[in-house]
């Protein structure tokens, strides 16, 4: 074995920061507009869906009075009151003019969904409401109306859950609401939705929030609807979706560059393709990981998964591999590696993992020699 192979590779981790920086710019940002009078629950639905807690961030950008705006990369939050009671100017006005001061941000600032929060334990919209959520429909974006904080009784032998006798009547009003004198009024919300963060004891993950997803996924446009899948937190699959893409394409990458077999000492020029990869696959699990990694770090996973010793541990057990790294290999590598560094991603998203163990937590995710031979089998029967 020559001094060449046991020299430290150097890998470079600015494939892995470009490659999330021009995935942030690709998907963009989704935005939000959550709209209810204080204690209502707003805070704590977004938390549960988007694993965000914007109450102690303290980050947000006073827009005017009753309007905040949070943001971070994939998510923007604006938070708007309910009608002030009491102010001379009426709900539709005062919602009018907070929608003003949003239009006057840029074009990656404007709403595409309204949460419309409403305790689930009122009998009926008040007048402002009705008024506000006319404004919002008038202004084209759509609305959800969200029950909130719903008291779910829950069938111990079958397991369904049922909402109280009086949020069942409310609803029952909402899908054919009448005034006073029993005149139809119209309230041109998309849909309702009940949903509760916890159980009536403080715990639990709540109910109704995967409904609350699924319809606002629907309503999103077409352009932004990647971005609200990497902001959320609720649906691991949709994130599956989009990074699965991402690793054939990787795969597909390696092969290419190992198409003239590269010796075993020279697997390491795989490594940008690698981190590109990984850069990708964590911004769809919206993980800072520049944040989290010192460079450092990053080229060291670099070099781990496309380095020397990695390549050597499988090609000893290939049959006919030889020392060169050929096509399918590198493919394969490749994709083993995705694979394991997606659930690796997911694990910190959804807090098992902490983030500043990242590194060190590889190891328990690293492809195994069957998961790199049966990438090999799955690419021979796929013929490619």
């Amino acid at each position: 074995m020559s001094s060449k192979e046991h020299e430290r590779p150097e890998v470079d981790a600015t494939p892995f920061v470009e490659a999330t920086q021009s995935a942030k710019s690709r998907y963009g940002r989704f935005n939000l507009a959550v709209i209810g009078g204080s204690g209502v629950g707003k805070s704590s639905l977004v938390n549960a869906v988007f694993g965000r807690d914007w109450a102690k961030v303290g980050k947000g950008l006073p827009v005017t009075r009753g309007v905040t705006y949070y943001n971070d990369d994939s998510l923007g939050i604006w938070d708007v009151e309910g009608f002030e009671i009491g102010s001379p100017v009426s709900p539709g006005e005062q919602l009018r003019a907070h929608l003003d001061a949003i239009a006057k941000h840029p074009a990656r600032e404007q709403i595409s969904v309204v949460w419309y929060c409403v305790k689930s334990n009122d009998d009926r919209l008040t007048p402002a409401d009705i008024a506000m959520i006319r404004e919002l429909d008038s202004s084209g974006v759509p609305v959800i109306l969200v029950l909130t904080k719903v008291d779910w009784s829950r069938n111990p032998i079958t397991g369904n859950r049922t909402a109280p006798k009086g949020v069942e009547a409310f609803v029952e009003w909402l899908e054919e609401p009448v005034d006073e004198h029993g005149q139809p009024i119209n309230i041109p919300y998309e849909r309702v939705i009940l949903t509760s963060t916890s159980d009536k004891h403080g715990k639990g993950k709540g109910h109704g929030l995967g409904e609350l997803v699924a319809e606002t996924l629907a309503l999103s446009p077409d352009n932004e609807k990647d971005a609200f899948r990497i902001a959320q937190r609720l649906n691991l699959p949709w994130k599956r979706e989009l990074a699965r893409p991402i690793i054939g394409a990787a795969s597909a990458a390696a092969a290419g560059a190992a198409a003239i077999p590269l010796p075993v000492a020279d697997a390491i020029t795989l490594a940008p393709i690698q981190l590109g990869m990984m850069g990708r696959i964590a911004t769809i699990y919206d993980l800072e990981m520049k944040a989290m990694m010192s460079a450092g770090a990053l080229a060291q996973l670099g070099a781990q998964f496309a380095g020397q010793a990695l390549a050597r541990s499988f090609i000893k057990v290939i049959p006919g591999a030889g020392s060169f790294i050929n096509a399918g290999v590198a493919a394969a590598l490749t994709a083993a590696t995705g694979e394991a560094w997606m659930r690796l991603c997911e694990q910190v998203h959804t807090g098992k993992i902490d983030p500043a163990r990242v590194s060190e937590a590889w190891g328990d995710f690293a492809p195994s020699f069957l998961d790199v031979v049966r990438k090999m089998a799955e690419r021979k029967i796929a013929g490619t």
